[in-house]
């Protein structure tokens, strides 16, 4: 039986890591959250003035400067690691544009030419910058998709060098104030934004 060639083995194994991560990222447990109370509707007939509800007892943290450790989890990460891949940080590009408050990793073997890169990144964006990325990558022929977490925009798949398991290659995810990227949509999953 022929055995496959090494790039190919390469490029299996990290196609089967990302599947298994993703997986695994969806099984965390939930973080409960302080549940709002709704605003009263204006005209609904209810005069009641809504009860205060008590300041939170915990003062927010700042968070720190993203970095490739810090927008995937520890188990994503030590995943790579024993596959032998490492980081390198980027500026965080949407075509020609570079985010300076952004970063954007990529996870690859770089000993191994060739190697399939796995690529995340996050940065604040929001208003007129938001819309003006989203327009300069459709009109260079990406695709717009709504979810439910915000506007994904996609690279046409019969282009992408790497597809996921659900077809698509490189997106990103606009959501408030923020965008995310990663080489295919499933792995977007994998980011956790600051």
């Amino acid at each position: 039986m022929p055995s496959l060639h090494p790039h190919r083995r390469t490029a299996a194994a990290l196609v089967l890591l990302t599947a298994v991560i993703a997986l695994t990222a969806c099984a965390r447990p939930e973080v409960p959250t302080q549940a709002a109370t709704p605003a009263p509707t204006v005209g609904a007939g209810d005069t009641t003035a809504p009860s205060p509800q008590p300041e939170p007892t915990q003062t927010p943290v700042a968070t720190a400067d993203p970095t490739c450790t810090s927008i995937i989890s520890e188990s994503t990460i030590a995943s790579f690691e024993s596959a032998g891949l490492t980081s390198r940080e980027e500026p965080f590009r949407i075509g020609e544009d570079t985010l300076p408050a952004g970063i954007q990793c990529v996870w690859a073997d770089f000993s191994a030419p060739g190697a399939p890169p796995q690529i995340f990144g996050w940065a604040p964006l929001e208003g007129a910058a938001a819309q003006r990325a989203q327009d300069d990558l459709l009109s260079a022929g990406w695709l717009r998709e709504n979810g439910e977490e915000g506007l994904y925009i996609t690279e046409d798949p019969d282009l992408a060098l790497t597809v996921g398991a659900d077809g698509y290659g490189m997106t990103y995810l606009f959501g408030e104030g923020w965008v995310t990227l990663s080489d295919t949509k499933q792995s977007l999953l994998l980011i956790e934004r600051p």
